[in-house]
Order: C-alpha cells, then sequence, then structure tokens
C-alpha cells in the first residue's frame, strides 16, 4: 500500500518537473538496470563508463541523488571526486620545459670538457651535433667542467700549459 501511494505522490510530482529532469532520472534509472541484468549476486561490477554517467548526471542534477536504487549517494560522490582528481593529476602532469639530459650524454660532455679545457660550450655543443647526439648549448654549458679562476691555460708554442696568477713570470723573471 505505502509503495502504491509513493508511486502515486511521484507522479503527481513529476508532472510539476522539468523534461531535463525528468530525463537525467530516466537515464540514471536506466543504467542503473543495465548494471542489475550483467551483475553477480556478490557484488555488482561497475565499470568507469556506469561510475562516469551516474556520477557525471547526478553531479549536474543534484536531486538525481534520491533516485539511485544499487548505489549509495555517498559512493557516487566518492567516484565524482575520484575522477575530478584523476582528471587534474592527468591536467598538471609534466609536459613542457626543457628534457632531462641522460646521465651518458652528461659524462660525455664532462669527459670532453676536461680533455679539451679551451673549448666552451659552443664547441662541445657542435661536436656533439656532430656526433648525431641532440643536445641544447646551455645544457653543454650547465654540465660543462668549468676551469676553476685561479687556475688557466695558455698555449705556449702549440703546447696547452696551467698557469697560476702568481708565478706567471717563473722564479728567475721575478722584479
Amino acid at each position: 500500500m505505502f509503495d502504491l501511494c509513493k508511486l502515486i505522490f511521484g507522479t503527481m510530482i513529476d508532472l510539476l518537473r522539468s523534461r531535463a529532469t525528468l530525463e537525467a532520472e530516466i537515464l540514471v534509472l536506466r543504467q542503473q538496470i543495465n548494471v542489475l541484468r550483467r551483475a553477480n549476486p556478490k557484488r555488482l561490477p561497475f565499470g568507469s563508463i556506469d561510475r562516469l554517467i551516474l556520477g557525471g548526471v547526478c553531479r549536474l542534477f543534484p536531486k538525481m541523488y534520491d533516485t539511485l536504487a544499487i548505489v549509495r549517494p555517498d559512493t557516487v560522490i566518492r567516484w565524482h571526486r575520484a575522477g575530478f582528481r584523476l582528471y587534474w593529476r592527468w591536467k598538471s602532469r609534466r609536459q613542457c620545459g626543457r628534457p632531462t639530459v641522460s646521465l651518458e650524454i652528461r659524462r660525455l660532455i664532462r669527459e670532453m670538457s676536461t680533455a679539451n679545457p679551451l673549448w666552451g660550450a659552443p664547441r662541445i655543443h657542435g661536436e656533439l651535433l656532430k656526433l648525431g647526439i641532440d643536445v641544447g648549448q646551455t645544457s653543454v654549458a650547465k654540465y660543462a667542467r668549468s676551469t676553476s679562476p685561479s687556475l688557466e691555460m695558455v698555449v705556449v708554442f702549440g703546447r696547452v700549459e696551467p698557469v697560476t696568477y702568481g708565478l706567471a713570470y717563473g722564479p728567475d723573471l721575478q722584479t
């Protein structure tokens, strides 16, 4: 008797509701029927499309929470929040900026700058491009071993020799 009164009262209220609200309720109820048709009696299997439909419709029409029969409204809210988190995690992933330079290439840059102290970043960058390694010149400058300010390399008769600032003239040439 109670169910019959509820049905009659619900039908009368449905006459006053908007068309979009009624369509949303029908969509939610049809989706629940589809889930129940393929259901296992132990636990209802909800796929991601089921969660998307139920969460999306209930988000657009909050009064649809009352029509949920096979899940609790809290569950639908939890699904919606999980989808929201998943979307923003995907949206805020790292996708731009300078790509990382592999460890092998960094070691090669260090080795080249140590073996050839007169080469700057542009020269090492050019040599790497000749080898087919595409690395930016600023990355080469970042990973190249720089000479310390107290030690300079000077070319003397075709040879590279370190010269310190205090001993540039040698012991017998000091004034």
